[in-house]
């Protein structure tokens, strides 16, 4: 197992509380609208979601922690084929 830390800081005219809100509060709904050649479906399973699509055929993520007011969000893969080396 190994550690892999992404850190990403987006500028755009749309204010950072709706950017966030639409990225990660409502990433279930709007990611396979906006890239639904990437990203088949997002399923919530227990408040996690499981993004399957993409180059891979499945990723399951915990969500550790959201910061609405610092909009950041940590999580950890804990399932899927991405796990298998083929990144």
């Amino acid at each position: 197992m190994g550690v892999f830390t992404y850190e990403d800081e987006v500028t755009c005219s749309i204010p950072p509380a709706k950017m966030f809100k639409a990225a990660i509060l409502d990433s279930d709904n709007l990611i396979p609208k906006i890239m639904p050649q990437a990203i088949k479906c997002v399923e919530i399973l227990r408040r996690r979601p499981i993004h399957i699509g993409s180059k891979f055929r499945s990723m399951a993520h915990r969500v550790d922690a959201i910061d609405k007011e610092n909009f950041t969000i940590s999580y950890t893969v804990i399932d899927g084929d991405v796990l298998s080396g083929g990144i």
